[in-house]
């Protein structure tokens, strides 16, 4: 059954969330950071959140959208395409965010469909903190050649040696860890046979914690550490993760803005396929 092209425009009602420490640090330890930011509460500035933590208090009010029974999206064949985030500021213990969502877009594509949902949120001092656009790819059969062929086809791969190239290891109980972080908890990720009733080879890291471990390496290499540099971290998931991969990170500079720098990156799974392309990271100078 296609998707319901009428909740195009839909709004959604706010979801509040209270932003703990316990969560935060759960979040980072998700996905194997361990910046000082997230832990050390001598930091003059104080603990803030991974700038990625913005997946958590925007969980909810995505999932108002994605499960909407008008909708009638078939979470079988829902694959995870893009993901566009804007940090504007950052996440702190004991915040208070509260977020919605709205459909801003479905497309019928070759193989399937498109759909778009656009993230807000916001702190209890009515400071804007995260944008995000979730977009989805719906399969029409359940053939992950038809999802890279969508999702590889539009994207130009950066030219020239990179500047900074980082290995990291995931590890093979990276998923669990990652779904009770997060919120997360689709069965692909936990479940071997569901997964395999998808159409993938097994159970699959989540697209956001691989791009959680981007996050690290635009952090670690571009911000010297200070995750409140980070301003927009962009990715388009071209092939799964699985668990116990080593993936590589590949980082190009882009010419400069008047207040940010630009950089562009890809990630690859150990037989050099890429599994993030089109990567833009946006740095405050």
């Amino acid at each position: 059954m296609p998707l319901n092209k009428s909740c195009i425009g839909k709004t959604y009602p706010p979801i509040t969330t209270e932003v703990t420490l316990d969560a935060i640090q759960k979040y980072a330890r998700a996905y194997n950071d361990d910046n000082p930011a997230f832990f050390d509460p001598n930091r003059p500035t104080g603990i803030v959140a991974p700038p990625m933590f913005a997946v958590v208090v925007t969980w909810n009010a995505l999932m108002t959208a994605v499960l909407d029974p008008s909708l009638q999206a078939d979470l079988l064949r829902l694959v995870h395409g893009e993901q566009d985030m804007e940090f504007t500021n950052p996440i702190r213990p004991a915040d208070i965010i509260t977020a919605s969502a709205k459909i801003i877009s479905i497309e019928t594509k070759a193989s399937g469909e498109t759909m778009t949902v656009e993230l807000n949120a916001s702190n209890q001092n009515g400071q804007h903190v995260n944008k995000t656009l979730f977009s989805a790819f719906i399969r029409g059969g359940r053939n992950r050649d038809a999802v890279r062929s969508e999702s590889s086809a539009a994207v130009e791969p950066p030219r020239g040696e990179p500047e900074f190239t980082v290995t990291q290891k995931i590890d093979d109980d990276q998923t669990y860890r990652y779904a009770e972080a997060s919120g997360d908890r689709n069965p692909i990720h936990t479940d071997a046979s569901i997964a395999k009733m998808a159409g993938l080879p097994g159970i699959i890291v989540h697209g956001l914690c691989t791009m959680a471990f981007t996050s690290k390496v635009a952090i670690d290499k571009l911000c010297s550490g200070d995750p409140t540099r980070l301003k927009r971290l962009r990715v388009r998931f071209s092939r799964p993760v699985l668990p116990g991969q080593t993936i590589t990170t590949k980082i190009w500079p882009n010419p400069e803005t008047p207040s940010h720098q630009t950089f562009t990156f890809e990630t690859y799974n150990p037989n050099n396929q890429a599994v993030i392309k089109g990567g833009i990271a946006e740095i405050s100078k």
